[in-house]
């Protein structure tokens, strides 16, 4: 069973930066695919990026490309989503997400594993 605990979530203004954190244990971190997703209010939970589980994958939402870096670190078991040039839609909870294969991939359902998530608030 793998428990992932988020973090760096908080308030910032549009055009600032923030670095989301997945701390994962429970598991053998370098054999699970991880992702990111975020939820808006009243709105449904969206891909935001995947790295497979050796980091030699990479995947973004196309709207996120260029703003968004996804990067893990197997050695400390977390995962990380670095945000720039943040602007007031990218206000969401943002969650991780643990799969048991080494592919990440886009669809929600395809994850195993989630973090409670931490919000991001952008003000403009």
């Amino acid at each position: 069973q793998v428990q992932l605990v988020e973090s760096g979530g908080g308030l910032v203004q549009a055009g600032g930066s923030l670095r989301l954190s997945c701390a994962a244990s429970g598991g053998t971190f370098r054999r699970y695919a991880m992702g990111w997703f975020r939820q808006a209010p009243g709105k449904e939970r969206d891909f935001v990026a995947g790295i497979s589980s050796s980091g030699s994958t990479i995947i973004y939402a196309d709207s996120l490309k260029g703003r968004f870096t996804i990067a893990r670190d197997n050695a400390e078991n977390t995962v990380y989503l670095q945000m720039n040039s943040l602007k007031p839609e990218d206000t969401a909870v943002y969650y991780c997400a643990a799969r048991s294969t080494v592919v990440p991939k886009t669809q929600m359902e395809e994850y195993n594993y989630w973090g409670q998530g931490t919000q991001v608030t952008v003000s403009s």
